[in-house]
C-alpha cells in the first residue's frame, strides 16, 4: 500500500514552528504527526507517537492536503437541536437582559433555577440547571451573577469618600 503524499510546500522544521505556535493542542499533535512523516518516520510510527493509529494519520494528511492547516481543526459537531426556536431564544434574551421583578417572577436576581423556571412556564420546554447554562452560553449571555448593591447604597458618597482616600 502507498502512502498519501503530504503536499503543501512546508518542510518539518516549518510544520514544527506551527506546532509550537498553535493553542489547539489536537491540531499541534497533528501537525507533529505531519512532522514526522515527512521526516522519513515510518506513518505508523508517526501516528502513534502522536496518540492515533496509522488509518486515522491517513485520514489527517488527506485534509491537509485539501485545506491546509485549517483542515487539521475539529469540525464542529451538529449536536441536539435547541428546543425553544430562534423567536424563543431572542425573547428569552430579551426577559433575561431585562432582568426580573419581585412580584412577577419571584426573585431580584436571575438564578439557574429561576431561569428553568421562567423557560418552563413561558415556552414549555423542560431544562436541567446545566441545560439552562448551555442556553445561556448559546445565548452569549452568562449565568454568574454580578456583585450584589445594597438598596440604600449612596454612590454619591461612595465618590466622595474614594476621592478623599490618598492613594
Amino acid at each position: 500500500m502507498v502512502a498519501v503524499p503530504i503536499t503543501t510546500g512546508r518542510t518539518p522544521a516549518k510544520l514544527r514552528a506551527l506546532a509550537r505556535r498553535e493553542r489547539d493542542g489536537r491540531v499541534s499533535a497533528r501537525l507533529l504527526a505531519l512532522a514526522n512523516a515527512l521526516d522519513g518516520m515510518s506513518r505508523d510510527q508517526a501516528a502513534r507517537a502522536a496518540g492515533m493509529d496509522r488509518q486515522t494519520l491517513r485520514d489527517w494528511v488527506h485534509r491537509y492536503n485539501a485545506e491546509g492547516v485549517e483542515g487539521l481543526r475539529d469540525r464542529p459537531r451538529p449536536g441536539r437541536p435547541c428546543a425553544l426556536d430562534e423567536g424563543q431564544q431572542a425573547a428569552l434574551r430579551g426577559l433575561i437582559l431585562r432582568g426580573p421583578r419581585l412580584e412577577r417572577d419571584g426573585c431580584v436576581a436571575w438564578r439557574a433555577r429561576d431561569l428553568r423556571g421562567l423557560v418552563e412556564r413561558r415556552f414549555g420546554v423542560g431544562y436541567s440547571e446545566a441545560g439552562v447554562r448551555r442556553l445561556l452560553k448559546g445565548l452569549d449571555l452568562s449565568w454568574q451573577k454580578a456583585r450584589p448593591i445594597h438598596p440604600e447604597a449612596d454612590p454619591k458618597a461612595q465618590e466622595r469618600f474614594k476621592e478623599s482616600c490618598p492613594g
